[in-house]
């Protein structure tokens, strides 16, 4: 099969502009509903109320431990019966978001246990409000150990927004899919597809073990 440059220039504007905006779209918006609801659900597990802590910890292995693919086909066909209904790309970032803010809450909860406990007696020993040590204290600490794992989460959120295609989102591979049945010829855009994932997934890899370094030192 030869490569068609002339269909290649036709269609690489609308995967560009469009395919990949919605990639970008539900990996950006996956990923800040990640990290904000895994901080949000590391502070529950660690809740000294084991009504709290239990139930968020039962959920978030359940949600850990299921496919992806079920739950956005769970989120989008099946809730709709119950009412609650929402687009294809709402209901892929939320799928995307709530999936690894289950693995976000783990390194969010391992950067908390990593915070010297000589950090917690100082705090303690200033008479610091309990809210204030977390603020000023305990969370720019964790936070900043769990910077290179959450990027990773980021290159693997972008990675996995094309099995957003199952619940009819159409990103940079759905869009490509389209293409290649409109001629049955599909070495163009998929190819073009991959290297799209590849110009950004390599770079973001380089950036975020450049930031290991850095915090390292």
């Amino acid at each position: 099969m030869i490569w068609d440059w002339d269909w290649t220039l036709e269609i690489l504007p609308d995967l560009l502009t469009q395919g990949l905006l919605v990639t970008v779209q539900a990996t950006l918006g996956g990923a800040v509903l990640a990290f904000v609801l895994g901080l949000f659900l590391a502070l529950l597990r660690r809740s000294r109320r084991a009504y709290i802590s239990r139930p968020v910890g039962a959920v978030t292995e359940f949600i850990r431990s299921t496919p992806l693919l079920v739950q956005l086909f769970v989120v989008y066909y099946v809730l709709p019966d119950f009412g609650v209904s929402m687009t294809a790309l709402t209901t892929g970032i939320i799928g995307l978001g709530v999936h690894y803010a289950c693995y976000t809450a783990e390194v969010y909860r391992a950067g908390i246990d990593g915070v010297p406990k000589g950090q917690w007696e100082a705090a303690v020993a200033l008479n610091l409000p309990r809210h204030w040590t977390w603020l000023s204290v305990v969370l720019p600490q964790a936070v900043r150990r769990s910077l290179p794992a959450l990027g990773n989460y980021l290159v693997a959120i972008f990675k996995e927004s094309p099995q957003l295609s199952v619940i009819t989102v159409v990103d940079v591979m759905g869009l490509a899919r389209e293409l290649g049945s409109e001629r049955f010829r599909y070495l163009e855009p998929v190819t073009i597809a991959g290297l799209f994932f590849l110009l950004i997934a390599i770079p973001a890899s380089i950036l975020i073990r450049r930031m290991e370094r850095r915090l390292d030192h």
